[in-house]
């Protein structure tokens, strides 16, 4: 039976709000918790990452992301990125409050946001994983 390897940290970011990682290895999971945010609802935003927050207060309190190093290592050309799928069928208001969440801090730190135009209609949102310098050091 193999031993649970788990990697915990924590750090501040510069406006002070404290951001704790744990890298469960056997599962290849990072779990982020951002403190002082009491989640009270959770979307997946995609297959592999969940974004859990306060949808009063509209901040996140924290994200999952499964699979973590294949999402977080690099292809032959660049970052893998990732459909934003969770937000398709979101009412208008919570989609733009996800929109929100995930193009700020913290979550910013985390999770990078882009556009895909398939055509000049249609746009597809696209998310990759990166992280501070710090989260190498868990990973």
């Amino acid at each position: 039976m193999s031993k649970l390897r788990l990697h915990e940290t924590e750090f501040a970011t510069k406006d002070g709000q404290r951001i704790y990682l744990a890298y469960e290895e056997m599962g290849d999971i990072l779990e982020i918790v951002f403190d002082n945010v009491e989640a009270t609802c959770a979307i997946e935003l995609t297959d592999n990452i969940v974004l859990r927050f306060h949808r009063e207060q509209g901040r996140a309190a924290g994200l999952t992301i499964l699979d973590f190093s294949i999402l977080a290592s690099p292809t032959e050309f660049g970052v893998r990125s990732f459909a934003l799928t969770g937000l398709n069928d979101l009412p208008q208001e919570l989609r733009e409050m996800i929109a929100r969440i995930i193009t700020t801090p913290p979550v910013n730190q985390f999770l990078k946001v882009t556009t895909f135009y398939a055509s000049p209609a249609k746009q597809v949102p696209l998310t990759y994983v990166e992280g501070p310098s710090k989260l190498v050091l868990v990973a």
